[in-house]
């Protein structure tokens, strides 16, 4: 299988139905094991913010780590790496044809796939520690098939409803699936409907609750923000984001409760912290005008993000370029960010999901629709030297823009 061959290869597998019966049967039938010392995080935002912050923490600490995280934003490798190095398309595609029998018998999804991949290769490669992160919900997640040693659940707002229930409690309930017998959970702060679900998974499970609070000595400057979590002081996040503040704080969480089988320096956990580096979250592409590119894709993601957008944009004017999936919730992502700017413009993007301009008939009132999302963005630039450009509305979309700037 070449490269072409393997950038290919997830768009020709089967994508299923989201249910685990296949995938169940295939690891039956490998006779798959998995027994590396794991976090497993859930969450509608911020699990793979947090999922960074934790593995650059225990890498600062000397550990071998491995890290599983999704999606990709460019190449599937990017998805499955160990102390920071992507695993390799010749890694890939051996344990891809080790097993392609079974993958094809079984009618695997791309997804399922990774996550396979994913925990072969942290096995194999011995890692001391891995962080994997949920690709959506967390009961019959294709992630949800090792006990870890820690369960996270970053936050819970209304997502995925066809498949993770039509409210807060339901959907709750879902990520709550990771939640194992004895093992400790950890979590953001949550709203009364989804903490008292958690709480009572895991009252059942035997496993300790602990919930990250805010932090303290909250200071932003030179785009990130200085802080104090608990006992520690000086640390610092290089992040414009607010909310990506919150995810440093569950993982500090995280950190503190597994200090016994993992300890972990304080210089490590500052070293860590300010080492981590997240693409398309608040990332600023140019001053002039202020280009800032963002992966928020739901309600919760959009209003933290105008939470911070304030920080950074200070009084410039701000103008939207924004495209998102068609199963996301868009009344309320472009009622949030009408709050901030009466100027969104509407957009599409090279993806099977992206919506189309017939898909946002009811909008087209109130905003301009532009077919070319980089011709747009071309033209806001030359309009607006002065002023604060942000592109936003879905993970895939902020990248397909930030790897196409010029």
């Amino acid at each position: 299988m070449s490269k072409i061959d393997l950038n290919t290869y997830f768009d020709k597998v089967g994508h299923g139905e989201y249910q685990r019966d296949n995938f169940d049967s295939f690891l039956a039938k490998v006779n798959f094991s998995y027994s590396i010392p794991s976090i497993h995080i859930a969450g509608s935002n911020g699990k793979g913010t947090t999922a960074n912050y934790l593995a650059h923490i225990y890498r600062a600490q000397g550990y071998k780590v491995g890290l599983f995280t999704s999606p990709a934003l460019q190449v599937v490798n990017e998805m499955i790496s160990i102390n920071g190095q992507d695993i390799t398309d010749d890694e890939m595609i051996s344990i891809i044809n080790e097993f392609s029998k079974q993958i094809d018998k079984y009618s695997l999804s791309p997804f399922e796939i990774q996550t396979f991949i994913a925990m072969t290769y942290f096995q194999r490669n011995k890692c001391d520690i891995a962080i994997i992160e949920c690709g959506m919900g967390g009961e019959i997640d294709a992630t949800n098939i090792f006990t870890p040693i820690a369960s996270v659940i970053t936050s819970i707002s209304l997502e995925h409803t066809a498949f993770l229930g039509r409210s807060i409690c339901e959907i709750a309930y879902q990520k709550a699936g990771i939640i194992k017998q004895d093992v400790p959970v950890i979590t953001g702060i949550l709203d009364e409907e989804a903490i008292n679900t958690i709480v009572e998974v895991s009252r059942e499970n035997n496993a300790q609750l602990s919930v990250a609070v805010d932090p303290a000595k909250v200071v932003y400057e030179n785009k990130g923000f200085n802080f104090a979590y608990g006992t520690l002081s000086d640390l610092r996040i290089n992040s414009a984001a607010t909310y990506s503040l919150k995810d440093a704080c569950i993982a500090l969480e995280v950190v503190n409760k597994l200090s016994e089988k993992f300890p972990v320096s304080e210089q490590s956990i500052k070293s860590g912290l300010a080492n981590t580096y997240m693409p398309v979250r608040m990332e600023i592409l140019s001053e002039k005008p202020l280009l800032i590119v963002d992966g928020s894709h739901n309600p919760e993601g959009i209003n933290n993000l105008v939470k911070s957008l304030q920080n950074v944009a200070q009084n410039r004017e701000i103008h939207v370029l924004f495209a998102c999936f068609r199963d996301k919730n868009i009344e309320r992502m472009i009622a949030y960010l009408g709050e901030y700017s009466k100027d969104i413009v509407l957009t599409t993007f090279p993806h099977e999901r992206a919506r189309t301009e017939d898909e946002y008939f009811l909008y087209m009132e109130d905003h301009s629709f532009k077919e070319d999302a980089l011709a747009a963005l071309k033209e806001m630039i030359a309009n607006y030297p002065d002023d604060c450009i942000l592109v936003t509305g879905s993970l895939a979309f902020a990248a397909y823009i930030k790897h196409n700037y010029k």
